[in-house]
């Protein structure tokens, strides 16, 4: 499935990208910083393979998820909570000196990007990742000069799955429902697509909290991007 099938044989106007497990493998340095600060409050670390599971919700759900040591966590306490403020803190720190030491472009990815890039299309990276952390991750990685606009995890009041920070890079780029797709690894990444009335492509290499992505229900899943060109 080419991108330019899901357009009508025309390639999309717009192209909108999850970060995390879908343009790079940030895993390593999300758990680094996961398990230093579960190592900080007196806890044994989690690994990687637990955090993988946790990651694609933003950085505080991650870090409720790893103080709960499970996807799910129960509601909080005004003790939980402050714990989980402190626990926050310390990762935020901590992910601030490891972000981009050990993440890898994923295969594929770079050679999509290049190709949509010559064709004119617009490019967007919409993550859940907090905004912080999104631009010095793109410069590290080498991805910046491909992107026309980021949006982070706080540059609205809402993240995916809800469709408005896909609906806004779309419409920051000249966009419409009829020309811009979505590209990422989740649930959170296809439904927020649904939602906003786009096509989706999903990935199977990336982190889904564990799950398979092929019943989400986006319109193609792939190995690689560069199944795409």
């Amino acid at each position: 499935m080419s991108l330019k099938g899901l357009f009508n044989a025309r390639w999309p106007g717009v192209a909108l990208f999850d970060l995390d497990g879908t343009l790079v493998d940030s895993a390593p340095d999300l758990a680094a910083a996961v398990d230093q600060m579960l190592e900080h409050l007196g806890r044994s670390p989690a690994g990687m393979d637990k955090v993988r599971t946790w990651v694609g919700n933003g950085a505080q759900v991650l870090v409720r998820r790893a103080l709960a040591g499970k996807t799910d966590w129960e509601p909080a306490t005004a003790k939980d909570e402050a714990l989980f403020n402190d626990a926050l803190t310390i990762f935020y720190h901590a992910y601030g000196q490891l972000n981009g030491r050990h993440s890898e472009v994923f295969p594929g990815v770079q050679d999509c990007l290049d190709h949509l890039r010559q064709l004119g299309c617009r490019m967007a990276v919409v993550t859940n990742k907090p905004d912080q952390f999104v631009q010095p991750l793109l410069e590290k990685t080498g991805l910046d000069q491909w992107f026309d606009l980021s949006v982070g995890g706080d540059t609205l009041p809402v993240k995916k799955p809800d469709p408005a920070p896909l609906l806004h890079a779309m419409e920051k780029l000249g966009g419409t429902r009829g020309t811009t797709v979505m590209v990422g690894d989740s649930k959170a990444d296809v439904n927020a697509a649904l939602a906003a009335g786009i096509p989706c492509v999903a990935v199977r290499y990336g982190y889904n909290f564990g799950g398979s992505v092929d019943s989400l229900g986006a319109d193609a899943v792939v190995d690689s991007l560069a199944e795409l060109l």
